[in-house]
């Protein structure tokens, strides 16, 4: 990674943010006369202090490098491998796909791509795994609720090792004229996906009154989601200086990540509805668990990354492009 004025830039635009995000909430905590605004200001403090966390790991993971980036999310799928297979039923005769899915499968789908085998990255879990799960499992001879239990692994490995792979995927791009800065790219992914989360979240909470989907997730309104939306959009198009995307393509790019995050976490609180609970673990504060904090970036990153390289790489924009 190149650190140069964008990346420093970038650094403190995100600092300002947390440091206003941090007195803001204090002071409205403070002015907050109901119990509902506090409960839901406490729930945004909350997050804030996370997002301190989660910006500083992911600061040091980018100043060691692309090694450390892959290790940073490799760990992430690790964790929300194992907050996802807690909550679906197993049986003895699983543990040996589980065992292989943790420890074999997860830094296998990571070393593939910190040597940079794309052929074999793209289609290891999809492929290969989607067979060896259930052989692994057929070799014990249990059928009870096979098809179910097998199901819940595979579906555990692609959204939560396969989809998340694609994230730091993003630094291994070779785009025209962009040499040593897909680190921005990876950025700005993660700023427009947590964005959009934010503000649908305050968006909702200050406006929201038609649900989207009601028995799914009860939060979720259509004022939230097109506030949100609009707003993450426009942030991810003021972005467009750290990428290597005209002012336009990076407005496309932003609405398809914000459109594709909603849905990840619509989908994946559909399966903590599923499952009777409300969040997948409490290892992030004010968060959940880690699947909690990366669902809209499980289904965002595979989407971006692959239309990012089909446009990009080896090509300077799109086909109809107006830009140079």
């Amino acid at each position: 990674m190149r650190w140069d004025s964008e990346m420093t830039a970038l650094a403190a635009g995100v600092l300002a943010v947390l440091v206003v995000a941090t007195v803001a909430g204090f002071v409205l905590r403070r002015l907050a006369k109901s119990d509902s605004a506090r409960a839901s200001l406490d729930n945004l403090n909350q997050r804030t202090a996370s997002w301190w966390v989660m910006s500083a790991i992911f600061a040091l993971s980018a100043a060691v490098g692309q090694t450390g980036t892959m290790v940073l999310f490799g760990l992430i799928s690790f964790f929300a491998l194992r907050e996802f297979l807690t909550l679906t039923p197993t049986r003895r005769s699983d543990h040996r796909a589980m065992l292989l899915a943790f420890f074999v499968v997860t830094p296998l789908q990571y070393f593939l791509l910190g040597i940079e085998w794309y052929g074999m990255f793209s289609i290891f879990i999809p492929v290969y795994v989607f067979l060896l799960v259930p052989i692994s499992s057929a070799l014990k001879g249990d059928v009870e609720r096979f098809l179910e239990r097998t199901s819940e692994i595979q579906w555990g490995l692609m959204v939560c090792v396969f989809t998340i792979s694609h994230a730091p995927a993003l630094l291994t791009l070779k785009l025209p004229g962009y040499d040593g800065e897909n680190a921005k790219l990876l950025a700005y992914l993660v700023i427009v996906v947590q964005a959009s989360d934010v503000l649908q979240y305050i968006f909702g909470k200050t406006f929201g009154r038609h649900k989207v989907a009601p028995r799914i997730s009860p939060n979720k309104t259509w004022e939230g989601l097109i506030g949100g939306a609009a707003g993450a959009a426009l942030i991810g198009t003021g972005l467009w200086w750290i990428t290597p995307f005209a002012v336009w393509e990076s407005l496309i790019f932003s609405l398809v990540i914000v459109i594709m995050g909603f849905f990840g976490g619509l989908t994946m609180s559909a399966i903590k509805r599923d499952r009777g609970v409300k969040d997948f673990g409490t290892l992030i504060e004010g968060h959940g668990g880690m699947m909690d904090r990366i669902d809209s970036l499980s289904f965002a990153a595979p989407i971006f990354f692959h239309l990012t390289r089909y446009y990009f790489e080896g090509a300077r924009a799109f086909p109809f492009s107006l830009g140079p």
